[in-house]
């Protein structure tokens, strides 16, 4: 008896130190710059790093001479047939998260461990935005068309495609509004790869403010404080 609740003890001790050190170890090199190469090129592209207060979105121009967003997620998968929209959100993440977690009330423990043990599918989640507000959860940040060339392909290599090489459509009732669609994405979400890792890997590609790895949504936004 005394043996076996040592066993639970160490496992109970093992438990709390890896998440300790998980979480330190987010915490410190979410905070460290990765490196950026500095550009002469003009800086006219207005994008935003949004978050929910857990997950972020690139926020970009629907349309400009590199790239007509409305036209690789039409607006007719969204519910609502408003079209007058000037940025579109786009994040990717857990399918399970996405669809059947609403709420943090409504999450399970099964789609918990899917997520975190990277088994499960993954999602785009496309939002379009009609204006968009600077935030202790926005950022506004100034890129040259090369940084956004860089963000356009890391997105479009996140798609899932059907045979006529066009995004696939989730068809669910789990919208969040009028005004957004899920697609098929591939990779995979797990405790070390998240939604904001994802995030964060496209605005290192695209030579901007991230850190060295993050999988909250604090550690990036902390390069976007002023």
């Amino acid at each position: 008896m005394k043996k076996a609740f040592q066993v639970v003890l160490y496992i109970i001790i093992a438990i709390i130190a890896t998440i300790f050190i998980y979480w330190l170890s987010e915490r410190v090199l979410s905070r460290i710059s990765a490196h950026r190469d500095e550009s002469a090129l003009s800086k006219d592209i207005t994008v935003y790093i949004m978050s929910n207060g857990v997950h972020t979105d690139l926020v970009l121009p629907v349309k400009n001479d590199q790239i007509d967003w409305s036209i690789l997620f039409p607006l007719s998968n969204n519910k609502g047939t408003d079209t007058t929209y000037s940025y579109i959100g786009i994040g990717w993440g857990d399918k399970g998260f996405y669809l059947n977690t609403p709420e943090w009330k409504d999450l399970k423990a099964s789609t918990a461990f899917v997520a975190a043990t990277g088994i499960g599918e993954t999602a785009l989640h496309i939002t379009y935005h009609k204006s968009v507000v600077e935030s202790e959860l926005c950022y506004k940040y100034m890129i040259d068309t090369v940084q956004y060339q860089s963000l356009i392909d890391f997105v479009k290599s996140s798609v899932e495609y059907d045979a006529q090489n066009k995004p696939i459509v989730i068809n669910t009732n789990a919208q969040y509004s009028d005004s957004d669609a899920f697609y098929e994405a591939k990779g995979s979400y797990s405790m070390f790869y998240s939604c904001n890792t994802w995030t964060n890997t496209a605005l290192k590609k695209a030579n901007m403010p991230a850190g060295i790895w993050a999988t909250l949504d604090k550690g990036i936004l902390s390069h976007y404080k002023k």
